[in-house]
Order: structure tokens, then sequence, then C-alpha cells
């Protein structure tokens, strides 16, 4: 497989979707399309750690002026990804200081040669937490949530036997931030939208089949019986399954070589 990745198996859209800055300002439009230009040299290597950049050189290179760069390097700094030094330029930082929970860091990671150790990182962060979640949703969950899930596993069964993939990953996405959200720790429920970048990078790069498997559609059944009867330990045990039967399709496709 070449680049240790597979292309898109869908066509993205044009440009980038607008990005939600430091305090909240969106970017869109230029802004956002430099952004995302500098943010994917930097997670893709183009631009190493440790390298040292002028302004103007930033300048020369996209052809917009000084204050899109400036923007641009504001959010990236936000990020933990550059550092401005006087009278020197913008240092590149190494990704041990990249706040790694970003959406927009995780993407642009997902879309670097890196991403297939990117989802394995992001897939054990979910193992680690997700099975706990479910057990703690089997005992927290209120009655509404626990029937919410039930009827998006029955969705989810119907959307991936029909074989409608984007049907199954809305769902999927919605299956796994109510888990978070019904374990009651807030903590587990801010990692809502990395689990939504976690699935829709697995899907967009071809690193789930076409077609779900039975077994896992009946474990995301498993998991919300589980958590409506109350029963943790079977939740936990559930959820671990779907972990493992993401590694094991992720791990399968890699070495058969992911679409082209």
């Amino acid at each position: 497989m070449t680049d240790a990745a597979a292309r898109p198996r869908t066509t993205a859209s044009e440009g980038p979707a607008p990005i939600i800055a430091a305090g909240g300002a969106v970017l869109s439009g230029l802004h956002a399309r430099v952004l995302d230009r500098l943010g994917a040299a930097i997670c893709s290597g183009e631009l190493a750690d440790g390298t040292i950049v002028r302004i103007e050189e930033f300048e020369g290179h996209y052809g917009v002026s000084r204050s899109v760069i400036r923007e641009a390097l504001r959010v990236l700094s936000s990020m933990g990804m550059v550092a401005s030094r006087r009278r020197v330029g913008v240092l590149v930082l190494p990704a041990s200081e990249w706040n790694l929970y970003d959406p927009q860091v995780i993407r642009w990671r997902l879309a670097s040669p890196g991403r297939i150790a990117q989802l394995q990182s992001l897939t054990e962060l979910r193992t680690a937490i997700e099975p706990e979640a479910a057990r703690l949703a089997a005992e927290r969950a209120s009655l509404e949530d626990g029937s919410a899930l039930m009827g998006l596993a029955g969705k989810l069964w119907a959307a991936g036997q029909a074989g409608d993939s984007a049907a199954f990953l809305e769902l999927d996405i919605e299956f796994h931030q109510l888990v978070l959200a019904s374990s009651g720790n807030e903590m587990f429920a801010k990692l809502n939208s990395l689990v939504a970048e976690v699935l829709t990078g697995r899907t967009h790069y071809g690193f789930t089949p076409d077609h779900p498997a039975t077994e896992a559609l009946q474990f995301h059944v498993d998991v919300a019986s589980a958590i409506q009867r109350g029963h943790g330990d079977e939740a936990h045990a559930a959820m671990l399954r779907i972990m493992d039967k993401a590694f094991t399709e992720m791990s399968t496709i890699e070495h058969s070589g992911a679409p082209e």
C-alpha cells in the first residue's frame, strides 16, 4: 500500500470546511484554505518539526497577504503546532506539543501518510474509554437514552444490511456519542467529536468493510441491550468486542491493501 495509506473512498468537497479558531471565531474562505494547507503540511512532515520559516516566505509561497498568514499562524499556535520567535521566524513544533485532541488536528493527521498510526492511536484511546463508558451507562442511563440506544442499534442493523454506508456512519457516530453521554461522566462525553472524527476517517479512507459484518451489527445490539437492562459487565464486554472488531478490520484491510 503506497505511503502506508489509502486514497479516500469518496471524493472530498471543494475546499476545507469552515474552521473554528481559538476563541470561537469561524475561519472560512481564504483564511481557512491557507490554514488547512499549513496544518496539512505540518502534519504530513512537509514542514518538519524544528523548521523555521519567516512570514514573508509564507506570503510568497501561498500568494496571500501578511494578515492572512498571521491569522492562520495564530490558530496553529493555539493548537501548539507553531511558535513565533522574535527576529527569527516561525518555529514548527514537534507533535508532542500539539493539541492532539483538536478535531482539526485529527483531520490533518488522518489526511497524512501517517494515517494508519493515527487511526491505531485513536482506536486504542477508544478501547480504553468506551467499554468503561458503556459500563457506567448501564448504571446511569435514563430510560429514554436506553430506549434510544436500542432504536439506534436497530437502525444501524438495517443500514448495514442495506449497504447504506452514509446512513450507517451517521448512525454509528450517534450511537457511540450517546453511549459516552449516557455514562454520566462529563469528561467521557467531551470525547464525542474525537469519536466522530475517527469513525468518519476510517470510512473516508477505506478502513471499514463495504458491508458491516453481521457480528459487528450484533455487538451494537448487545451493547444497547445490556445498557437498557442495567448489566454493566455485559455492556463493557460487548463494547470491547466492537473495539476488537475495529482493530481486526483495520489490520485486515491494511495488509490486503486498502483501496487506491
